[in-house]
């Protein structure tokens, strides 16, 4: 999405210097490389915050902590990483993303706010979200147009707490989130399609396009979840199997059938001693067997502490920025500290059916660029108009 392209330069000009070529329409509409495959067996790995590495991997004004072990041990299949702003965004070299798409084998592009506010640009219409907020996103034309920044220090601007919930206090911090992609953005085509000096911002971002690349999975689209939504709140976890001093509390971000059915996602959590924090549903419980699934899962701690255990009955703790990738029996969660929020992923099946993109492909879609558009949607204003950036409407 528009965080990873900076304003005067693509990712891929950043990352890689991919060929800039010219080809005849080639006709390439899904990945053709390597199928993809989860590692099932009963693997477990660690990243921990106190190892972390925070880079500007992709533009300057973004620091990335990836959980590299578990990206590895995954077979580089899926990969979770923080992304900490840590400029002003207007400055010469950090202002608005160009417009541009990310390609990743099935589409798969997960954001999830935890701190700070962003104005994105999809399709042509301006999303204002913050902590909490849920977005599901791939082959979309769009940009990053702001963010807050907090004018802390490097070092404490990455302390700044992280949370779901969308308080005054989190709102105002510099702006961070959780992003996923299925494999690696330098491995999957990221195009420009209309570079920073050609946007006309009383014309082109009432603009909405669509073309035939790519393969993405039946029903999936779009998804964005509002933390206030009827079908955000969080529903308490009865069965007792998550001890803690206080009740424990599950969101399903809803991300299963907007993926295709490529990942399921919830957040588990509870609230400070004392107060109710988490928005909270009073007329269901939570079913346990909904967030169960996955070949592979992934936890992240995104504030307080959980407690795990292994398949041989041992148990261990993670903290505040720690994320567990592990086998399907490879672990369990059995413990939640007050005032905890943890993200789980589970993987599923359908990533296996998918392949990756050859180097050729890559470099050939983003050589092709805005040459790839084959339709354009002028909106009278940005509410209007019927969604047309998606590669397969």
């Amino acid at each position: 999405m528009g965080e990873l392209a900076p304003a005067r330069l693509s990712l891929e000009g950043a990352m890689n210097v991919h060929a800039a070529v010219d080809p005849k329409w080639s006709g390439l509409t899904s990945p053709n490389g390597k199928p993809l495959h989860l590692n099932t067996q009963d693997f477990l790995v660690i990243d921990r915050d106190r190892d972390a590495t925070y880079e500007a991997t992709y533009r300057p004004q973004a620091l990335y902590n990836r959980a590299q072990e578990g990206f590895h041990a995954n077979n580089e299949t899926f990969l979770l990483h923080e992304v900490a702003t840590n400029l002003p965004i207007y400055l010469p070299d950090t202002g608005p993303t160009d417009f541009h798409l990310h390609l990743p084998p099935g589409g798969f592009q997960l954001v999830l706010v935890t701190s700070g506010m962003f104005t994105f640009d999809y399709d042509g219409r301006f999303y204002y979200v913050g902590p909490g907020a849920v977005m599901l996103q791939s082959a979309i034309v769009h940009r990053q147009l702001f963010y807050t920044w907090s004018g802390l220090s490097t070092e404490e601007n990455l302390k700044t707490p992280q949370t779901v919930v969308p308080d005054p206090m989190s709102m105002g911090y510099s702006g961070k989130f959780l992003e996923a992609f299925v494999t690696d953005p330098t491995t999957f085509p990221n195009p420009t399609i209309v570079g920073p000096d050609q946007i006309n911002e009383a014309e082109t971002p009432r603009v909405a396009w669509s073309h035939p690349l790519h393969d993405r999975p039946a029903d999936a689209g779009f998804w964005l979840q509002d933390p206030l939504a009827l079908d955000a709140l969080f529903k308490p976890l009865t069965d007792g199997a998550i001890k803690s001093a206080t009740p424990v509390y599950v969101r399903d971000i809803g991300i299963e059938i907007p993926s295709g059915r490529l990942a399921t996602g919830h957040i588990i959590a509870t609230d400070p001693r004392g107060q109710s924090l988490l928005p909270k549903s009073t007329s269901a419980t939570a079913d346990a067997a909904s967030f169960a699934k996955g070949e592979v899962v992934i936890y992240r701690v995104i504030r307080g502490t959980a407690e795990f255990k292994d398949n041989a009955g041992k148990s261990f703790e993670l903290a505040t920025g720690d994320v567990v990738t592990a086998g399907k029996n490879a672990t369990q969660l059995v413990g939640l500290g007050e005032n905890t929020q943890v993200l789980r992923l589970g993987l599923l099946k359908g990533l296996e059916n998918l392949r990756s993109w050859t180097p050729t492909q890559r470099d050939e879609i983003d050589g092709l660029a805005g040459k790839i558009i084959t339709q354009k949607d002028v909106r009278p204003v940005r509410t209007e108009g019927k969604p047309v950036g998606y590669l397969y409407a």
